[in-house]
């Protein structure tokens, strides 16, 4: 694999795939102590980076190949990417799904015109099965990451970056199974080796890095994680070899930072990004993990795949990781006017209070007392500490709930 085929690619998605925007953020800028421009893939047909890759691999493919048709196992945007660059060729799709795909999903690979079968418990199983569906079919496997025609598509997204912002110093990916960063790595060194590329994985699934430690493809197990789409608990060995070859590092992010991240796209630059996606601008932000200082850097937003129902507990998550939300536990005598106090108390700190309960029953309120539990919007970590100290000297047994 090498530099034509990314160009090749490019040239085949011509009208068919978004040229995503390069967009600088002043906010991401200042608070990275960088020149940071985001490459919105959020923003790409069927809303992920994944539809160059299986674009491109089905166009790879004979006349006799496309007429069988394709088959691929995918939870998520490999899904849709498959589906949507099948509808675009005219040729059938057949998506295996775990039967516990968010229905979201399901309902728009379906849309795109593919046929979804549900199949096992687990990605794995789902898998196996579309495996056997390929062989009794005569169809040909579009795999997620592992296979150099979708790679070179991935690769398509660093071309565009060169073109959009030719002096950027370093381009920041997410890294699963690894096609992505392998495509922008490969295409953006053959090109200009001085650039530097950066690779991020969750804390909960660092696969790749633990790869390149051992200098082999390893699995590792997942814990669970808000970045699903870059849980890859084993990378492929020809992304390994590109990465090893062409990546000069990769950082690990935890749960915490990416949902900060998450909102504050949400609410800063009015983007919706999914937890893989904004995992790279997560790692950014922690300067401790790149120290990167001063640089022009490309921060590529991989997808925006977010389903609707885990929209508000990301932004719950992240309001409480930024300190804009807290919850108390007060215990309170039982008498006229000790409710009234706290809450004049915790309005003069301008905290708005969302939340009032009182109990006067449980196992560890004592009679002559009750238990009021509050929660309160602040506006950073400092604030909730300012209300947790002043409600202690005015003599309230409290607990800030974590």
């Amino acid at each position: 694999m090498n530099l034509d085929d990314v160009v090749i690619a490019r040239e085949r998605m011509k009208g068919i795939v978004h040229m995503t925007p390069l967009d600088f953020s002043q906010t991401f800028s200042s608070l990275s102590g960088n020149e940071v421009y985001l490459k919105l893939e959020n923003l790409q047909k069927t809303g992920s980076f994944k539809v160059r890759g299986s674009y491109n691999k089905l166009n790879s493919l004979s006349e006799d190949e496309l007429k069988k048709g394709v088959v691929a196992a995918s939870a998520g945007n490999h899904a849709q990417g498959v589906a949507y660059s099948s509808k675009m060729l005219g040729i059938p799709c057949t998506i295996v799904m775990p039967k516990g795909a968010p229905l979201s999903k399901v309902l728009a690979t379906r849309r795109y015109g593919a046929e979804v079968i549900l199949e096992g418990a687990v990605f794995d199983e789902a898998l196996s099965h579309a495996q056997q569906l390929k062989d009794q079919m005569g169809a040909t496997f579009i795999h997620a990451f592992d296979d150099h025609a979708v790679i070179a598509g991935q690769g398509t997204v660093g071309l565009e970056i060169l073109e959009q912002l030719p002096d950027v110093d370093a381009i920041i990916c997410p890294v699963g199974g690894g096609g992505l960063i392998a495509g922008v790595a490969l295409a953006v060194k053959k090109k200009k080796p001085d650039i530097k590329v950066y690779g991020v994985q969750t804390l909960a699934c660092p696969s790749m890095k633990h790869s390149l430690e051992q200098n082999q493809p390893v699995a590792v197990q997942a814990a669970p994680t808000m970045a699903d789409g870059i849980a890859v608990q084993k990378p492929g060995q020809e992304t390994f070899k590109i990465i090893r070859d062409y990546v000069d590092d990769l950082f690990c992010v935890d749960e915490m930072e990416i949902a900060r991240t998450m909102l504050m796209l949400l609410e800063r630059n009015k983007l919706l990004v999914e937890g893989s996606g904004a995992s790279p601008l997560a790692a950014l932000l922690n300067n401790e993990k790149t120290n990167l200082k001063n640089k022009k850097i490309a921060v590529v937003l991989s997808g925006g795949n977010v389903d609707v129902n885990f929209i508000s507990r990301i932004i719950e998550r992240g309001l409480v990781e930024s300190g804009r939300y807290a919850q108390f536990t007060l215990t309170l005598k039982d008498k006229s006017g000790e409710l009234q106090k706290v809450l004049s108390y915790i309005t003069e700190l301008e905290a708005n209070i969302q939340t009032v309960n009182l109990h006067r029953m449980g196992k560890h309120i004592y009679p002559g007392y009750v238990q009021l539990e509050l929660s309160v919007e602040t506006k950073n970590q400092e604030h909730i500490e300012q209300l947790y100290n002043l409600l202690q000297i005015k003599g309230f047994h409290i607990k800030l709930e974590e």
